[in-house]
């Protein structure tokens, strides 16, 4: 089956819909992580206060153990931390808000928050490039889902 596309983001959609579970996951994940990348500076900590405002305490639990392991002080499990402790994360402030947003997503997925309600969510914010690439992981992506991996 050949696969043609108009636009890398209908590429996206399409490859999301039709590869499975663990799949759809990663290629979630790699959506999330480019949004994230495309994030000014100056816009981080808002997003970042907004991705852990819903996880529950093993989420932050396991955030503030990232915190720890970058020596920004003794990290305390809780929301009031965390984002006092983002602006000490420095060049690792992005990395942070991936993890925080990818634990929020990952409930999401678990709760049956539909792929395409994130896609749409998420994607109009990617540049032309950014979807660029995703479309190229997707793709690659869908050959290994389709080619035998244990999904």
């Amino acid at each position: 089956m050949p696969l043609c596309f108009i636009e890398p983001e209908q590429a996206i959609r399409v490859v999301a819909e039709s590869v499975g579970r663990e799949a759809r996951r990663q290629l979630l994940g790699g959506v999330v992580h480019a949004w994230v990348d495309e994030i000014p500076d100056d816009e981080l900590e808002n997003h970042y206060a907004q991705a852990i405002e819903d996880l529950d305490d093993d989420d932050l639990s396991m955030l503030a153990a990232w915190h720890a392991s970058l020596d920004v002080g003794r990290p305390v499990a809780t929301k009031e931390f965390l984002v006092g402790a983002f602006a000490s994360l420095g060049e690792h402030r992005r990395e942070a808000l991936k993890i925080a947003a990818g634990f929020r997503g990952d409930e999401a997925f678990d709760a049956g928050m539909g792929e395409e309600q994130a896609l749409d969510t998420v994607l109009p914010w990617l540049s032309a490039e950014r979807t660029m690439a995703l479309a190229s992981e997707a793709v690659e992506l869908y050959c290994w889902d389709r080619l035998g991996s244990e999904n």
